[in-house]
């Protein structure tokens, strides 16, 4: 049974049944570089939020930088000399290129402007804020004084054994500047302080407000209490039986009175034939490096198309062209009321496009074809496309593509989708048929006859050179001294690359010969029709 209803809208309608107020919130750690793979978590946050606003509820969307949590190990893409800082928060960590104001901010400030070219813009906090202003310092008490109890739930639920020096609390060394070595020996909550001893030799005693944090399985509960978060997306290693969500729900209800949230598990992004992406592993595509490839709308529709719990294949070579052609047919459907566009694809559309991000007119693979015709001179780009009919109007929306087809071409493409337009008259039209010779000359006449025509135009004249009686094929059988001859479609499109690529093959043919100026086309026809090897030399 085809689905009726899209997943956000069925998130929004299970949550409002519970309460029209909703906070919708989405958390990553930046250690390394945030991937496509993380975009899952915010792009599904972004649909079940916006498919709140749209039944009118009060919703608000946040986005939490976990910027105190440790850094975790010296990660492949590091030197060793960050050996050091393994175990101090990474807002404490120096930044990789020595331009930001921490590691953390090096990987989040990218990744906040990939969420503005998505369209995406929640309330962003910084945890490291968060705690330092005071926020967790109630929830931090609480847990400090509750200690047992949560070792319990964590034991009941994990399955796992809880040590006897284990804390909820991670107080952050005075001297080492690390959370990971410190264990706690005693807290005051009058004085809101905490007392601990380090592996390092130190000792000494934090203030709750920023002076640690809380371990991650009583950290996430407290912030949905903290912040009253209602709905949220996480990864299926989160849900995992036993655990962080299922510890974290008894912890939220059991410990701070609050109910969790609305959990929306979502499957991995699997890249190509490497697996699932990892900032750890280095198995990534990051979001900005594949904003430089695809247009922000079709990033969305790769997420807004596939139920969370379904895992997503991504490749960016040949698959991810022919995920573009699906989203553009979509668009296409929409644009012209196409009455067989049925409500759930319609939707999906809608959740695709955000307010704020372009959204060219111009086919992906046509813009490939014109990119290089064009040689990827930037003002000939703009007179293809407003030859081929579109409008020139939003420079800026047509360089975004521009640049998105560039490096595609750069970097993905495979073989068969590049080309590059020969000077002269390639020498592989030696190798043409008499027949193919006398089409190209006809043809030439007939774009000279006819001046300007549209991509489907030339498109249907190479067809209609098969049909007896049709023009082309009287000009043909003219210069062939022939009456109606037998002419192969195919043949004809292989010499029209020939002449011009000097391959026998290219890509789509309206679109390729429309982005050319008609005299080009003429005179190279002309000169491939009467080609022989002697003239050339």
């Amino acid at each position: 049974m085809a689905d009726t209803i899209h997943w956000a809208d069925v998130i929004a309608g299970d949550v409002l049944n519970k309460s029209d107020k909703h906070l919708v919130a989405t958390g990553i750690t930046p250690s390394g570089h945030i991937h496509i793979g993380n975009m899952r978590e915010v792009v599904t946050a972004d649909a079940a939020y916006r498919a709140l606003l749209d039944r009118g509820a009060d919703a608000r969307f946040i986005y939490i930088a976990d910027n105190y949590d440790p850094l975790r190990k010296v990660y492949p893409f590091l030197p060793e000399s960050y050996a050091e800082h393994v175990g101090k928060p990474i807002s404490e960590v120096p930044c990789p290129c020595g331009e930001c104001a921490n590691y953390a901010e090096h990987f989040l400030k990218p990744f906040l402007e990939a969420l503005r070219r998505l369209g995406i813009n929640p309330e962003v906090y910084r945890a490291d804020e968060m705690y330092r202003a005071g926020m967790y310092t109630e929830a931090i008490k609480t847990a400090l004084v509750k200690r047992d109890e949560i070792a319990k739930i964590l034991e009941e639920v994990s399955g796992k054994t809880v040590a006897d020096e284990w804390s909820p609390f991670n107080p952050r060394c005075n001297e080492c500047g690390k959370i990971t070595t410190t264990k706690v020996t005693g807290f005051d909550p009058k004085a809101e302080t905490v007392d601990y001893v380090c592996s390092c030799g130190h000792s000494g005693t934090v203030p709750m407000a920023g002076g640690g944090k809380l371990t991650w399985r009583v950290d996430w509960p407290a912030r949905w209490a903290v912040l009253g978060v209602t709905v949220e997306p996480f990864g299926k290693d989160h849900a995992s039986r036993g655990g962080s969500y299922d510890t974290g729900k008894r912890i939220v209800r059991e410990i701070y009175g609050h109910e969790p949230p609305y959990p929306v598990v979502y499957e991995w992004i699997m890249l190509g034939k490497q697996g699932a992406m990892s900032s750890s592993t280095g198995v990534v595509v990051s979001i900005s490096d594949m904003l430089e490839v695809v247009p922000p709308e079709v990033l969305r529709y790769l997420i807004i198309r596939t139920k969370p719990e379904k895992h997503i294949q991504f490749d960016p070579g040949q698959p991810l062209l022919n995920m573009v052609d699906e989203y553009e047919k979509l668009r296409e459907k929409f644009r012209d009321n196409d009455p067989s566009l049925g409500d759930f694809e319609k939707r999906i559309y809608e959740l695709s496009r955000a307010t704020g991000i372009c959204h060219p007119e111009i086919p992906f693979k046509q813009m490939v074809t014109i990119f290089q015709v064009a040689r990827g001179n930037f003002e000939q780009i703009l007179q293809i496309v407003k030859r081929s009919g579109f409008s020139i109007e939003d420079e800026k929306c047509i360089r975004e593509l521009v640049d998105n087809v560039s490096r595609w071409l750069e970097l993905y493409a495979p073989p068969f989708a590049k080309f590059s337009v020969k000077e002269k008259v390639p020498v592989q039209v030696a190798t043409l048929s008499e027949l193919q010779k006398a089409f190209l000359g006809s043809f030439a006449d007939l774009i000279e006859a006819k001046g300007k025509i549209s991509g489907e135009e030339y498109h249907m004249l190479v067809y209609s050179a098969k049909n007896e009686g049709s023009e082309l094929n009287r000009l043909i059988g003219e210069k062939l001294n022939m009456q109606s001859p037998q002419v192969g479609p195919k043949d004809l499109f292989k010499a029209i690359y020939i002449s011009i690529l000097g391959q026998s093959s290219g890509p789509k043919a309206g679109w390729f010969l429309s982005s050319f100026e008609e005299d080009f086309l003429i005179t190279r026809f002309r000169e491939a029709s009467t080609y022989s090897p002697e003239k050339r030399a």
